[in-house]
């Protein structure tokens, strides 16, 4: 009997689900220095603001949405 696993995203599918839900009246800042972190900071029209530090650009953008969301 067979199962039906998800396949997991790849990095390029969790951007595009993330961008694809921005609203466009949100700012959105991503910056990286040379061998650093990447940070990713938004924030909403009503100024609520979430700024969010990883490894990985997909990461930081993740969980800024999850926070501002």
């Amino acid at each position: 009997m067979g199962h039906n696993y998800a396949k997991p995203l790849t990095a390029e599918a969790r951007m595009e689900r993330v961008f694809s839900r921005l609203p466009e009246d949100w700012t959105v800042k991503m910056e990286r220095q040379r061998g650093e972190k990447w940070t990713v900071l938004m924030e909403r029209p009503d100024g609520m603001l979430h700024q969010e530090t990883a490894d990985s650009l997909i990461e930081a953008l993740e969980e800024v949405w999850r926070a501002l969301r």
